[in-house]
């Protein structure tokens, strides 16, 4: 689709949807998969300034019916398959709701919906919209400091708030993602697969458009070769695409490292020599600021084939990504790695690692939007005037800092504030290190440490973030109760390796047995300590204990976010008996 399409398309459904009673500044919803449908629509809203509220597509039933109740939505766009599996449950629950627009195409007649509700095919607005008395109204264009989009925030630690996202913060936003990003322009392919509703792929897909990039939509399931929902044999989406510009959050990018290596594991003796040859050459090179183009061609030209084999930028974000899979990434994947560090509440930017730092563990200078400073926390042992580096909690001020959450005084007096210049704060709650170069450095997050019985503090996302990089863990989840004197872990398997650990000890059985067997559980602590203290991890920080999950946890299950962050009050509801076990309790 040109762009001259696309326009015409967003600028029909907008006065499409104008015409079905939608009014300017009142807000409308998007609970919808990524998809081409979901721009075009976000595109109509914001051209005719229609506030936005966007919901990820794994939310359950009552988080949605909140949402839209508190929003006080008439109007919501969504797709076939969310309108029957979740939609259609709930609406005796949003009084308020009257039209729903479904974005594809069949079937074209919807019966059988509650208190005269009605619902609408996309098409049928355009083409109501395309009508010349309603095509010729008078649209109202928003100003800078109108609603752009009310963003509900993934939750990791509770309720999701909305995040109220000026026009303004937008474009402040993409403006300072893209001075990072070279050479942008029609000559670019980006692929879109991550949930549109988290503020890393929206400002990412709206740099693209900015840019006049072409986007094309994949998903999770359908990204690679081996993707699950490809069919053995034929090609996945970064095959076919072959993008240049790709977003990733780091438990994808830790699936694909993972998998090549479990490939270098089974390759001969000869080739392995030659991949860690090749390998090591290749990052004694890049440290010196060389390239390496017949390694490149050589070694590396088929594991660069599996995102398409033209990628050049590939942005990380959401989260920490390891030091061995963004050194991976550059080396096996022949692009560099730009890691950002940003949140909803400040527009998704904040920073990211220039494209030659090739140094691993840090998040780059501020954008051209933003400033950064560091505030002390005493309690976690932080101060500005730490040597050789100042640590401290992260405070990002700017024009992308957003006007706060929707209806929610409490946290907006907590999180946000103005300075005697007039510019907005916003305090993340993350604490950081400002190195010799200007560039940051993420070292611990406020609600991640606790205190355990003796006084040492644990920071849970760096054990897990060490601990990540061993084989045979896929997923874990660190915990501690203050009232305990260790740490224990919930560990989701890499079922080779598990499968492989099983067999050399002579323990047979289904997977879930396997799971469950108290014998296995030693073994993998085993395997976890010995990585724990290769990682340099103190004693007190390594897991005590551990118990083996069979289930990988995914966002439909309510353990994790739609961009993988553990949810920990929800995973310690989930496991409470678990953890009485790993602690003794009678």
């Amino acid at each position: 689709m040109s762009y001259e399409k696309a326009y015409r398309a967003a600028r029909a459904f907008g006065s499409g949807l104008a015409a079905l009673g939608q009014k300017p500044f009142k807000n409308i919803a998007i609970f919808c998969e990524t998809r081409a449908e979901w721009t075009i629509a976000s595109q109509a809203c914001f051209m005719y300034n229609f506030p936005l509220v966007t919901f990820y597509s794994t939310l359950g039933g009552p988080a949605i019916a909140h949402g839209l109740n508190q929003t006080e939505v008439s109007h919501i766009i969504t797709s076939k398959e969310l309108l029957e599996t979740r939609l259609k449950m709930i609406l005796m629950e949003v009084p308020r709701l009257q039209h729903i627009i479904v974005v594809d195409d069949k079937p074209t007649t919807w019966p059988g919906f509650p208190r005269g509700i009605s619902v609408h095919n996309m098409a049928a607005v355009q083409e109501l919209g395309a009508k010349p008395e309603n095509a010729s109204r008078q649209r109202q264009s928003p100003g800078p400091s109108d609603i752009a989009v009310i963003m509900f925030t993934s939750g990791s630690t509770g309720i999701p708030k909305g995040v109220m996202i000026s026009h303004s913060n937008l474009i402040a936003g993409i403006t300072g993602v893209a001075e990072r990003v070279p050479d942008l322009g029609v000559n670019d392919t980006y692929i879109a697969y991550l949930p549109l509703a988290h503020v890393l792929e929206l400002t990412a897909e709206m740099v693209c458009l900015a840019h006049g990039c072409r986007i094309g939509y994949s998903s999770p399931q359908t990204l690679a070769d081996q993707s699950t929902k490809i069919k053995r044999g034929s090609k996945g989406d970064c095959t076919v695409l072959q993008p240049t510009l790709m977003a990733a959050v780091p438990e994808i990018m830790d699936r694909i490292y993972k998998n090549v290596m479990l490939k270098v594991q089974e390759m001969s003796v000869l080739q392995k020599t030659l991949f860690v040859l090749a390998y090591n050459y290749k990052m004694d090179q890049l440290a010196k600021g060389y390239r390496t183009p017949l390694c490149d061609k050589l070694v590396f030209q088929k594991v660069r084939a599996l995102l398409g084999g033209r990628t050049r930028v590939l942005l990380s974000g959401g989260a920490p990504l390891s030091a061995a899979t963004q050194r991976f990434m550059n080396i096996c994947l022949c692009c560099p790695v730009g890691q950002g560090y940003g949140l909803t509440e400040t527009c998704g930017a904040g920073t990211i690692s220039q494209l030659w730092d090739y140094s691993t563990g840090r998040v780059g200078a501020p954008l051209v939007c933003c400033e950064i400073q560091l505030k002390d926390w005493v309690e976690g042992g932080y101060r500005s005037t730490d040597k050789p580096c100042p640590r401290g909690e992260i405070l990002i001020g700017g024009p992308n800092v957003t006007m706060g959450y929707y209806k929610n005084k409490v946290n907006n007096q907590g999180d946000f504030f103005v300075d005697k210049n007039g510019q907005r704060w916003f305090c993340t709650g993350d604490i950081g290190e400002v190195q010799a170069d200007g560039c940051l450095k993420i070292i611990d997050r406020k609600k991640d440490l606790v205190k355990l019985q003796a006084g040492e503090y644990v920071s849970l996302g760096k054990v897990e973030a060490i601990l990540k990089n061993c084989p045979l863990v896929d997923n874990i989840c660190a915990y501690a109760n203050s009232e305990e004197s260790y740490v224990i872990g919930f560990v989701v398997p890499n079922q080779k390796q598990l499968l492989a650990l099983a067999e050399k000890h002579g323990i047979s059985g289904t997977w879930m047995d396997m799971c469950n067997n108290p014998v296995m559980e030693k073994e993998v602590l085993k395997v976890i300590t010995d990585a724990a203290l290769a990682g340099q991890l103190e004693r007190f920080e390594i897991p005590q204990k551990v118990r083996l999950i069979a289930e990988p946890w995914t966002p439909e299950m309510g353990l994790v976010t739609d961009s993988f962050k553990l949810k920990r009050k929800e995973i310690r509801t989930y496991y409470q008996q678990e953890i009485e076990r790993l602690y003794g309790s009678k």
